[in-house]
């Protein structure tokens, strides 16, 4: 993924509402069975990691995530974190070339 197209999904997904919490359960399979169903309805998602009951950081959870769900991380910011993975058939997203 090129820079332009991190940017392009980066400005995009501020309008986005977090919709993936990982707290004092840390990563398991609930987790990435739910960032894997949100992917696939919505491509781009913004999750958030509680960092008083998290046991791991933003950035490892977002890693552990992606890898899990074949996606990318566009951004970690503070306790945020956005994941991509387009549609292979029906792309909602269109990236910039």
């Amino acid at each position: 993924m090129t820079s332009k197209q991190r940017a392009y999904l980066r400005s995009l997904a501020v309008n986005e509402d977090t919709i993936l919490y990982v707290g004092k359960a840390g990563l398991g399979p609930e987790v990435f069975k739910e960032a894997g169903d949100a992917l696939k309805k919505r491509e781009l998602i913004k999750g958030r990691v509680l960092p008083e009951t998290c046991p791991s950081s933003p950035r490892e959870a977002a890693e552990e995530i992606a890898g899990a769900t074949g996606s990318e991380v566009v951004q970690v910011i503070g306790s945020r974190f956005v994941l991509y993975k387009p549609d292979p058939k029906e792309p909602k997203i269109k990236l910039p070339k």
